[in-house]
């Protein structure tokens, strides 16, 4: 009986379970050294937002101590867009040359420069020397931030991470807001100076705390040092696996055996600029084609909605609807950059809960009602021959609901998703080529806010900014497959059906149909 007993008992005991078997596994803790270093990168974007930010209000002082034209206003806000597209052109290749991180370091001193130029300026023409400086910095901290921070990051925080870039675009902005205000009660003349010279300040600490950042993994295997991009990863995996993992998979794609355990490898040549060129755009495949048109497509539409003309004419537009007071508009303009970084704030940490479409799609429907209503608006001030309290309340209701909606959605995922989709060799420079769009849309943007006013009044511009987004909601639901929880290596497999969920859609219907 014992004996049968015991049997019984060792028979029973592997069926035991406890409610801790059934859990499942735990997520892994963010990595506080990953972390570290994309801030540190993202930080460079705050070259853009202060830019922004701070000419919105300097070039009210500017054009009343200048004596300039809506024109130059025009020309001298937007231009740094165009100036852009030489920094991000030429970061691609500098990138790939010097690494992520040196390539960071250059974009400040650059930036640096440009400050003090714009600072001690004395004329109009000065002052371009001063933009067309900080704009080739600009274009360099775009194309190069979100790319290094992409590399960097661990695939189950990689969209948090990434989405600093818009974070810090944000920031910058508030930042020049704030400066604006708060440099508006010097003298004319002094005023818009110190705002913009102020900006080599941010420069000389990004770039000096950029001096202790690791290098990109991806950079490193891609000239052969596996023993320090393995000491990297080591630092910024979830795990050690995952290291292993990663690692792994890079290899793979720079075309080196898996198995290679040495430190010191050599690469074959595949960073031949022309050869890189013939392979994204001459002669893609099929999912690199894909990849490249959803990258500089949500970079072109994510600008095409108006955000620039927001951002930059924003005390235009509370003067449009009905804020006469220098200050009160300053002091608006400051609530915009609150609502923006705040927003963004709470969407960094959504990408990896709830996945970038979802995101997406809910911030453009937002953009379009904000955006129409806000046309509404402005057309009834526009029309009304006394002060509309409700109307003015409604207009500065929308631009703030607008600047929210963008930052819950378009702003941060079209940095997040265009950094990860394309191929670790043409990485660098489609995503140079995004960031050109981006930069080219928006100074077709900035510098056709006023003259369109003129042509078709500010309410109409907001209603054609209505239609563009209408635009880019088809594009997004139809060309942007979901990336949520993919790693770098296995995003290829997602692209290569342009509109593939119209095909899905299709599919469905002629299966619902051969049911029936």
């Amino acid at each position: 009986m014992a004996d049968r007993k015991t049997e019984n008992n060792a028979i029973s005991e592997p069926q035991k379970s406890t409610i801790v078997d059934f859990d499942p596994p735990k997520k892994p803790k963010n990595n506080s050294y990953a972390i570290a270093c994309a801030v540190l990168a993202s930080m460079t974007s705050v070259l853009l937002g202060y830019d922004f930010g701070v000419i919105s209000g300097a070039i009210l002082y500017i054009k009343e101590d200048l004596k300039i034209t809506d024109v130059e206003v025009e020309i001298l806000v937007g231009i740094l867009n165009l100036y852009c597209l030489i920094g991000s052109f030429a970061a691609g290749r500098t990138s790939d040359w010097i690494g992520r991180r040196y390539t960071i370091v250059v974009a400040q001193a650059i930036f640096f420069a440009g400050a003090i130029l714009m600072g001690f300026a004395t004329s109009y023409a000065f002052l371009m020397v001063g933009r067309f400086v900080a704009g080739i910095a600009v274009g360099y901290g775009l194309m190069v931030a979100p790319v290094y921070t992409a590399e960097i990051s661990p695939t189950s925080s990689r969209g948090f991470l990434t989405s600093f870039t818009e974070v810090f675009i944000n920031g910058g902005i508030l930042l020049g807001y704030v400066s604006n205000y708060a440099f508006s009660k010097l003298p004319t003349h002094l005023g818009w100076r110190m705002m913009l010279g102020a900006g080599a300040i941010p420069a000389i600490i990004i770039g000096l705390l950029a001096l202790g950042m690791p290098e990109s993994p991806r950079w490193l295997v891609m000239q052969g040092r596996l023993g320090d991009a393995k000491l990297v990863l080591d630092k910024i995996s979830d795990s050690k696996e995952e290291a292993e993992i990663r690692l792994a998979g890079i290899k793979r794609v720079a075309g080196i055996s898996e198995d290679c355990i040495d430190n010191v490898v050599p690469v074959p040549k595949q960073s031949d600029g022309k050869y890189l060129w013939k392979d994204l755009i001459l002669h893609p495949t099929p999912s690199v084609r894909h990849a490249l048109i959803a990258a500089v497509g949500i970079h072109f539409f994510q600008q095409v909605s108006g955000i620039d003309s927001i951002v930059l004419y924003s005390p235009r537009i509370f003067e449009k609807a009905g804020i006469t007071s220098t200050n009160d508009k300053l002091l608006a303009t400051v609530a915009v950059g609150f609502a923006k970084t705040l927003l963004i704030l709470v969407a960094t940490f959504l990408l990896d809960k709830i996945g970038r479409r979802p995101l997406l799609l809910s911030s453009i429907t937002g953009m379009i009602i904000s955006l129409a209503t806000l046309g509404i608006g402005l057309t009834i001030i526009e029309k009304s021959d006394q002060k509309l309290m409700w109307a003015v309340a409604l207009c500065i209701a929308m631009v703030l609901a607008y600047v929210s909606f963008f930052s819950i959605g378009v702003g941060p995922v079209t940095w997040v998703y265009s950094s990860e989709i394309l191929p670790l060799r043409l990485r660098s420079h489609g995503v140079s080529i995004a960031v050109a769009v981006s930069r080219l849309t928006s100074a077709v943007i900035s510098m056709t806010f006023l003259s369109l006013g003129k042509w078709i009044t500010t309410g109409g511009a907001f209603f054609l900014y209505t239609s563009f987004a209408i635009v880019s909601c088809f594009f997004f639901y139809f060309m942007l497959p979901e990336t949520q929880g993919r790693t770098l290596e296995d995003m290829e497999g997602l692209f290569g059906n342009l509109g593939w969920k119209l095909s899905k859609v299709m599919k469905k219907k002629q299966n619902e149909g051969a049911a029936m």
